[in-house]
């Protein structure tokens, strides 16, 4: 796939913000608009007045979807956990955000809120809810149920994934379809963090005694699927909201998802049709998948995806030293990765660690500067000599005495990522250091990243309206949690406090000239200080089958990514889905 540049209209919505504009209205859809289910026929009208005869019965639309790849199911949905502890669709398609960021086309798609403006500086922005939204239990959704959330979340700072209430003062509904976000300073990209946050209703949730510890098992909620028909350990499906608030959708009956805990046995049921959607890694996918059905089985596969990184635990010696960060990244052969992992579907990272979603932003200057990402182990081991970290007797470098052996993180099932690690740890053992790969399922996986219990781990990188939350993820100190807590954001616990600087400057920057200036300087830190090693740019994996759905986003019709793996623009998807 060619780098291709997307054009992104944050930086024009920062200057909005400052003037006040308004985003769309909300009656616009994504793409066209879904057909009707045919009524069936050939029933007792024709059959005559006087005749028994009854129409068939309407076949379920259900589709099959694979996403989260886990041996076995443990029934959560509750939306306001991190990633991977509640079910998918938990925090887009059950619950349902006030803003979906489309990023294919670089522009936010009003959803539960039909509009928003800044004010007092762009120290003040209000939503206007929409109205006429029902929770699925036919009570009536409101302000007050935003307002609501966020003060929910307010009180159990576990809940705050996203760190707003570090820049929220206050937030009040003013009636039935206002509230109102005061904040303590500017922060324009307050927008997305607040935008994207999924909303509960408050006539439930204030029953609920520990909101941190609640399952949520059956939900209530304004999304377009939201009863829960099914649940067992290796399947669950959900069948469609009754009182869904987009007439005519969604048009397709439910959703169902297999437990499947690899890559290998999603390309399996891909090929054998046993999956509408997926999104998953799939080796040489024109041969193994596209081949055998070409009129029905099809990918995309854009490089917009966030990046394939590996995070060394800055809590942990030598990791603390951007010397060894930088020598561990000179002995990584990307080229190999990309070639024996990838299967070429991407190319190695720059050491910006930016995707192509973000081209307009990367910074030359900051390419070139960034030499560490190039494979060169005869450097690699010059400064690792040179750093005091000398080889023992048997080949591997020691650390006080003590030899360099460390364990890297990654998901079981995960085959490209599971074949790049091992590829990493020989490049690391010609450099003289030792690494073992640790599997485990994705639950596991995520739990340790986020509590920072690893040496090096695989990971992923956001993907947001500009590269400030990119880096603020990566390396801003007011996100650093102690080790062992759970950290949504900085997993590695790496702090820069001169990026902390840009960070606030680029908060109250509206003019894009500014903007750019400060995000220039946000790449040449990280380049400088490589808080973590990027490795590829991830694609954004999506396959589909139309044998029994269509209205999935293509090359030719980008309307969202294609992929199920990146809420909340999945929820875009699916309500655009319709039976053949």
């Amino acid at each position: 796939m060619p780098r291709r540049a997307f054009v992104l209209s944050a930086l024009l919505l920062s200057t909005c913000a400052a003037a006040g504009c308004r985003s769309k209205n909300g009656s616009e859809n994504p793409s066209a608009a879904p057909e009707r289910a045919a009524t069936p026929a050939g029933s007792a009208q024709e059959a005559g007045a006087g005749s028994a005869q009854q129409p068939p019965p309407k076949r379920a639309t259900v589709v099959t979807i694979a996403r989260e790849q886990q041996a076995t199911w443990v029934r959560n949905f509750n939306p306001l956990l991190p990633e991977g502890s509640a079910r998918f669709p938990t925090v887009a398609g059950i619950y349902e955000p006030m803003l979906v960021y489309n990023t294919m086309r670089s522009e936010y798609t009003p959803w539960l809120a039909t509009s928003y403006a800044w004010s007092d500086a762009n120290k003040k922005l209000t939503f206007t809810t929409r109205s006429g939204v029902k929770w699925s239990d036919g009570q009536a959704f409101s302000a007050r149920d935003v307002a609501f959330t966020f003060a929910l979340i307010k009180k159990h700072a576990a809940l705050d994934l996203a760190g707003v209430w570090r820049f929220l003062g206050a937030v009040t509904a003013i009636d039935d379809t206002t509230v109102e976000f005061v904040l303590r300073r500017p922060y324009v990209p307050g927008l997305s963090y607040i935008g994207h946050q999924p909303i509960v209703p408050e006539h439930v949730w204030k029953e609920v005694a520990d909101p941190v510890t609640f399952a949520n098992e059956n939900p209530v909620a304004t999304g377009p699927f939201t009863e829960v028909k099914v649940f067992q350990n290796q399947v669950y499906e959900l069948g469609k909201n009754p009182r869904y608030w987009q007439e005519g959708k969604p048009a397709v009956d439910g959703l169902r998802f297999p437990a499947y805990p690899s890559n290998d046995q999603v390309t399996l049921a891909l090929v054998n049709g046993e999956i509408d959607w997926a999104g998953a890694f799939v080796p040489d996918i024109e041969r193994v998948f596209v081949a055998k059905d070409p009129a029905n089985h099809h990918y995309w596969f854009p490089l917009v995806g966030g990046t394939a990184t590996l995070y060394p635990n800055a809590t942990k010696k030598p990791f603390d030293d951007v010397r060894v960060r930088k020598a561990i990244s000179m002995a990584i052969d990307r080229d190999q990765i990309v070639k024996l992992a990838a299967d070429n579907y991407t190319h190695g990272a720059d050491a910006t660690g930016l995707d192509d979603s973000y081209e307009r932003f990367r910074s030359d200057k900051a390419v070139e500067a960034g030499d560490w990402v190039k494979f060169d182990p005869q450097r690699a081991n010059q400064i690792l000599d040179e750093a005091g970290y000398p080889r023992g007797a048997d080949g591997i470098r020691t650390r006080l005495g003590k030899p360099m052996h460390f364990d890297i993180n990654v998901v079981s099932g995960w085959s490209d990522w599971v074949r790049a690690v091992q590829i990493i740890t020989q490049n690391l053992e010609s450099v003289g250091i030792a690494a073992s790969m640790k599997t485990y399922d994705f639950s596991a996986f995520y739990a340790a990243l986020q509590r920072g219990l690893f040496d090096l781990s695989m990971g992923w990188t956001s993907v947001e309206p500009t590269p400030y939350n990119f880096y603020r993820d990566l390396m801003s100190a007011d996100l650093v949690k102690p080790l062992g807590e759970v950290a949504p954001r900085n997993w590695h616990r790496f702090g820069a406090r001169e990026a902390d600087v840009l960070f606030h400057a680029f908060e109250s920057a509206t003019a894009p000239v500014d903007q750019k200036r400060i995000l220039d300087g946000l790449q040449m830190i990280f380049v400088q200080a490589a808080p973590v090693i990027p490795l590829f740019n991830n694609p954004s994996w999506g396959e589909y089958s139309t044998k029994r759905f269509t209205g999935f986003p293509t090359m030719e019709n980008p309307y969202a990514k294609l992929t199920p793996n990146n809420p909340p623009e999945y929820l875009l998807v699916l309500t655009e889905l319709r039976p053949r």
